[in-house]
């Protein structure tokens, strides 16, 4: 058992017990147990002479960096919620979002009319830096969905700002612990690198962020630090995989023991690869939405017996269902349902948005199919498919299937107006130099002839964000007609 703590008395206890231990790494610094509580401390007082008091929001805007933990932290001294944003939103997107949140505070960025600290602020050290009164959060996080819609919605915690047995548990399956390091290559704005680097901490763990995934870095932190876990995304495995094999080989990951992956569909040739390399007790997959009802987990060793899966649901329920609401048998592709169990009170609330609901379950948009021993199978995203002259074509198969050719970068797929099929497939590539009649040769073996693209466009911006999204709706958007984007 674990005895409840505050987040902020936690902190506190971690500085007592494991005070002169590496907390927090990033490029040249590194901030002990005890000196990352004083830090925090002292910003939470500046927080406080700016107006910031229990369970107001508190706009983080930092890119990863020290100042982003350290705000973090200050903001659970206060009983504050922490409602990270990405350093660089558009100005409109971000007062979009600030407008939802009505923060008491901006950190990052300086919004007219809105009390706000400049990126990189840290508080003066001549700032009282012992203990704070204990407070609570009644809401630990509130992180932002909904940017490729046009229509930003806060995802708003259901969990105070308190450690106790869940979270502990939580914090050991990801492989945090005293003693244990922890790798960040992912930006702390979206809600998995700001759940892993929060549980790892308040587990007394190590961690080391990094500026932004790079490959070669990623690689290094892990041999450099001792890496014992790690947080993924598939695109970040896939660029690692496409290293040069003597490059990649050449650094040595020999202690990691829980490399775990989320976020976006993992083609399984890149799985396989990652397993033949790690091993597959190494590897570990989590699905789940950032609104916490449900959570699907599963290792490498469970993989290979069910191949393509993301797990069976270890938190919550999950169901498979047709558009009329009917429970569908295992096999058949559906819209994947959740609901939460074992607690009275919601896993989250929505500020700019209604739950799509239905007696008691709530669905994220997602499709796919369970097996007979109730594996999870992904499919796409619902609003991402693409209906080719009556057949379903799903932008993460073709997307994989892409993926796999070694000059390609990233893909994107998107459905176009089509006059006679509705719509065609359009694949959207970052490559070095791909000659594409020798690219649809190569997918021509490993799909079926409606789901080979049949208009390619090669680009030199990055399709994904830091953490392996991508925003399909605004691309496709971006490339229909300008009386089509209008309507």
């Amino acid at each position: 058992m674990t005895a409840a703590l505050s987040f902020a008395a936690r902190f506190d206890q971690l500085a007592e017990e494991r005070g002169d231990t590496p907390a927090l790494t990033f490029l040249d610094e590194t901030l002990t147990f005890a000196e990352l509580n004083s830090v925090a401390n002292r910003q939470a007082r500046h927080l406080a002479s700016l107006g910031v008091s229990v369970d107001d929001f508190v706009t983080i805007a930092e890119p990863n960096s020290v100042e982003f933990v350290v705000a973090l932290i200050a903001c659970w001294k206060l009983g504050a919620t922490p409602q990270p944003v990405s350093s660089r939103l558009p100005r409109l997107e971000l007062e979009a979002i600030v407008e939802l949140a009505e923060p008491a505070l901006v950190v990052g960025a300086e919004l007219t009319g809105r009390a706000g600290l400049p990126v990189g602020f840290r508080a003066s050290g001549d700032l009282d830096e012992r203990p704070l009164e204990d407070a609570v959060a009644t809401s630990w996080k509130a992180p932002t969905s909904g940017g490729s819609t046009g229509r930003p919605k806060l995802i708003v915690s259901g969990d105070p700002s308190v450690f106790a047995d869940g979270m502990a548990m939580l914090a050991g399956l990801i492989g945090a612990g005293p003693g244990r390091t922890t790798v960040m290559p992912g930006p702390l704005y979206h809600n998995g690198p700001l759940i892993w680097t929060s549980l790892s901490l308040l587990a007394g763990s190590h961690v080391v962020l990094l500026p932004r995934f790079d490959a070669e870095a990623t690689l290094e932190a892990i041999q450099t630090h001792k890496g014992r876990a790690i947080y993924l995304v598939p695109t970040m495995m896939q660029r690692i995989s496409k290293l040069p094999v003597e490059q990649r080989l050449s650094y040595d990951v020999s202690s990691l023991e829980i490399a775990f992956h989320l976020a976006e569909p993992c083609p399984k040739w890149l799985k396989e690869e990652w397993i033949d390399w790690l091993g597959p007790e190494v590897i570990w997959e989590l699905y789940g939405g950032t609104e916490g009802q449900a959570f699907t987990v599963l290792n490498g060793v469970e993989w290979l017996e069910h191949p393509g899966s993301v797990g069976r649901a270890i938190i919550g329920e999950l169901v498979i269902r047709d558009p009329e609401g009917t429970d569908l048998a295992a096999g058949e592709i559906g819209d994947v349902w959740m609901r939460w169990t074992g607690r009275d009170t919601p896993t989250y609330r929505y500020i700019g948005a209604e739950p799509e609901e239905q007696d008691g379950w709530e669905c994220l948009g997602d499709v796919g199919w369970m097996d007979d021993d109730g594996y999870l199978y992904l499919a796409d995203r619902r609003g991402d498919m693409i209906l080719v002259a009556g057949a379903n074509v799903y932008p993460a198969e073709v997307e994989a299937a892409l993926n796999a050719h070694p000059s390609v970068r990233s893909a994107a797929v998107i459905g176009l107006p089509d006059a006679e099929r509705g719509s065609t497939v359009h694949a959207i590539i970052e490559a070095d130099d791909v000659d594409v009649d020798e690219l649809k040769q190569f997918l021509g073996v490993r799909l079926v002839g409606y789901k080979v693209p049949r208009t390619f466009e090669l680009v030199d911006e990055p399709l994904r964000d830091d953490a392996g999204k991508v925003r399909r709706g605004a691309l496709r958007l971006a490339r229909l007609p300008a009386e089509e984007q209008s309507a």
